[in-house]
């Protein structure tokens, strides 16, 4: 997914997905926020800290969670009306796979709301939450869709 552009905006509480009008960009900043937030995910499960309080990397995991749960709302929106500006035909096969799309986001965010909900996040909760079926369902399904676009626009 390298090469994509990056806009994000800068939010009063912290860091957020784009702002833009333009589908194309705002899709292209949710992803590249998922896919941020999953590698730092990645990067401070393997810590193993007890806790996130009292450290930057513990403020960070809750920054990169708020992040990803805010790109992950509205992306099935987000998709279909990338799909629509693109004019992409027959469309019906995109609706279908943006209702799966759409229904791995909304599994996402209620795994990361539990987490962000907790007092404290230790290293081992969010390798558990690395390993949700479900987040891990919704990055499979965010490179496939991302290779398809990009196929649509090479031809």
């Amino acid at each position: 997914m390298a090469g994509r552009t990056r806009t994000l905006v800068r939010e009063a509480g912290g860091p957020g997905v784009s702002a833009s009008e333009d589908p194309k960009i705002d899709l292209n900043a949710r992803i590249d926020t998922i896919e941020e937030a999953y590698e730092f995910f990645l990067a401070y499960a393997s810590q193993g800290l007890p806790s996130d309080a009292g450290s930057d990397t513990g403020r960070q995991a809750r920054q990169y969670l708020q992040r990803c749960d805010t790109a992950l709302h509205g992306l099935g929106e987000c998709l279909t009306g990338y799909v629509e500006q693109q004019g992409l035909d027959p469309v019906a096969p995109y609706r279908a796979f943006i209702g799966v799309i759409d229904r791995d986001a909304r599994d996402s965010r209620a795994a990361i709301e539990l987490v962000l909900a907790q007092t404290s996040i230790s290293s081992q909760i969010v390798d558990n939450l690395n390993a949700s079926i479900h987040l891990r369902a919704l990055l499979t399904d965010l490179f496939l869709i991302d290779e398809v676009l990009k196929a649509h626009q090479r031809t």
